[in-house]
């Protein structure tokens, strides 16, 4: 296809965008609606699994030996850990690096630890920190785990994971019915901006198809109509978004100082190298169909 013909299908999408504008600016504000609401969710959900992630990779299940278990009893019961498909990495801590972590924590420099020189109170406490893929699978671990030989203890915290995930599926099942309800009216509203762009410009194109202009000739500026609503519906909230989530990020971590240090957002850059080639896709690829079933519909002369 020649430039001069790409120009004028591009010329004449931009003017039926125009000609329409009110119905053009009803699909782009419902568009841009569905994005930011998908961007919100989004955002929302990328978060939670990212601090459940932080929580599963440093809050592990420890495992505690009987007394009188050998080294050679520990090291065999960490290799059946370790060949579970639930654990992702598993760290063996004897009795004697815990006391030497426990001076350090609590004694400092003091003096007061000397008394235990020779007798280290917590012989008994060699132990496997062991952390998992994924922490649904914690009490399946938990289970086998207490049904092997020579375990005294096993504690596991993952309450606050599971809850996170609970929160983070029910987040997913909502973003989706909401933002399907919305594509599924920026169709509609794509579709009749179209169809009355074609009703406007009938007589036009029955001219065109009786000398001779193609099926996809006649589609094309069409086409090129919804795709250029579904980018603009697009690009706005992502600008929206972006501001959105800053000064969201920041209020949070300035009003409520104490989340700082324990809670970790997810960088915007790092989240739009995700969310805008999907809201884009979303965008383009809904004012694609949209415009194309609709002239194929109507575009039959």
């Amino acid at each position: 296809m020649r430039p001069g013909t790409i120009w004028y299908l591009f010329k004449s999408g931009i003017a039926n965008i125009r000609r329409n504008l009110m119905f053009s600016l009803a699909s782009i504000m419902t568009m841009a609606a569905c994005i930011f609401l998908f961007g919100v969710f989004y955002s929302i959900v990328s978060n939670v699994s990212y601090l459940t992630q932080k929580i599963e990779e440093e809050v592990p299940v420890t495992v505690f030996f009987q007394e009188g278990t050998t080294e050679e009893e520990m090291k065999e019961i960490g290799n059946l850990i370790a060949a579970r498909p639930e654990v992702a990495k598993i760290e063996f801590e004897s009795a004697a690096d815990a006391w030497e972590k426990m001076k350090e924590t609590y004694f400092g420099d003091s003096d007061a630890a000397e008394g235990f020189k020779d007798d280290n109170p917590l012989v008994n406490s060699s132990n496997y920190r062991i952390y998992l893929k994924d922490i649904e699978y914690t009490n399946v671990l938990v289970h086998y785990i207490q049904g092997l030989d020579h375990i005294r203890e096993v504690n596991q915290s993952e309450q606050a994971a599971v809850t996170l995930g609970n929160i983070n599926r029910v987040l997913s099942y909502v973003s989706m019915t909401l933002i399907t309800i919305l594509l599924l009216i920026a169709v509609f509203l794509i579709s009749n901006t179209v169809s009355v762009g074609i009703a406007v410009r009938s007589e036009e194109i029955g001219i065109m198809k009786y000398i001779g202009a193609t099926d996809s000739f006649v589609r094309a500026p069409f086409v090129l109509e919804g795709i250029v609503l579904g980018f603009l519906g697009a690009v706005i909230p992502m600008a929206a978004l972006y501001f959105v989530y800053n000064e969201t990020v920041s209020y949070i971590l300035e009003r409520f100082s104490v989340l700082s240090r324990s809670v970790e957002f997810i960088p915007i850059l790092t989240l739009f190298q995700t969310l805008v080639p999907i809201s884009l896709g979303l965008g383009v690829g809904v004012g694609l169909l949209g415009s194309f079933f609709t002239t194929k519909r109507h575009l039959k002369v």
